[in-house]
């Protein structure tokens, strides 16, 4: 009876990903693909060696948790927020709702184009109200770190990679708060009648009986946004191109496919992007999944 499902993940996963396993072992261009036999048994490390070797190659990896984690946290926390927004009944909640559904519905090349009209240097709306404010135009996207001053701080952040998050968080905020909304509702009401009658406030309710309440769902969504927010290539690839501080190593994998036409390295590094993740659910099976089963 599941032999049809075993035959459709061996065809499109388990194939592709021993294809790829050993495609990494091998001194393989991107011209030569079309002869490449798994009958040569000539493995070899040097693939990954190579693209372990570059320069650069644990700046991006860096990068790339920093992208990872801050669009992840960012975006359960704005999902998070948003549910708990339209939790209670208020004129237009339905619109509402709905509206929050856009950036992640939206297609990712329209958003980007829009996001990259909107920060531009020139002519970008938002640079035009912080010309009109008295400040000096901001190359959002461009700039690998810009300084600012706060009461007298001084601060470099890195502008284009917090961009690039900040749009990531905008972007798939909606996912989280599907999921986030669909608990808060299931919570009991006689829990918060309990709180209420024993004099809890609205920090206290949150602490004690929202936040236990939400945490296997969080913890699932932490781990199913950070694997695919450490996967993403559209949105890097269309707002910078990896450029100014943003590459990550999926742009660094297109990078070795298509700018060298080194197709083994590429694979190598796919592999160690894969290894990472696995380390990364691993752990999540290791700590979270086995508490959120205990509780």
């Amino acid at each position: 009876m599941v032999l049809p499902a075993v035959l459709v993940v061996a065809s499109l996963v388990v194939l592709p990903v021993i294809w790829n396993a050993v495609l990494s072992t091998r001194r393989v261009r991107l011209i030569e693909l079309r002869d490449f036999s798994f009958l040569d048994f000539e493995f070899s490390s040097r693939n990954y060696s190579r693209v372990t070797g570059v320069r650069g190659f644990w700046e991006t990896i860096r990068t790339t948790f920093y992208y990872a984690i801050g669009g992840t946290v960012l975006s359960v926390g704005m999902g998070l927020w948003a549910a708990m927004v339209v939790k209670k009944a208020f004129i237009g909640r339905s619109m509402v709702r709905g509206l929050m559904l856009f950036p992640y519905i939206a297609p990712v090349i329209a958003v980007t184009f829009v996001w990259r009209m909107m920060l531009d240097p020139s002519f970008g709306i938002l640079n035009r109200w912080i010309v009109d404010a008295g400040g000096n135009r901001v190359n959002f996207l461009g700039s690998r770190d810009h300084e600012i001053s706060l009461f007298g701080f001084h601060q470099t952040i890195p502008l284009a990679l917090t961009t690039v998050i900040l749009f990531e968080a905008w972007r798939y905020f909606p996912f989280a708060y599907l999921f986030l909304l669909a608990r808060l509702q299931a919570i009991p009401a006689e829990l918060e009648e309990a709180a209420l009658i024993d004099g809890a406030t609205l920090s206290q309710y949150f602490r004690y009986i929202t936040m236990p309440q939400m945490k296997g769902v969080l913890s699932t969504l932490f781990l199913l946004r950070f694997i695919w927010t450490f996967n993403k290539f559209d949105d890097i690839f269309l707002l910078t191109g990896g450029a100014a501080g943003t590459k990550v190593i999926t742009v660094s994998i297109i990078d070795w496919l298509r700018g060298r036409g080194d197709a083994g390295s590429a694979a190598a590094l796919s592999i160690i992007l894969a290894g990472i993740l696995g380390l990364a659910v691993a752990i999540y099976f290791k700590w979270f999944y086995s508490e959120d089963q205990a509780e």
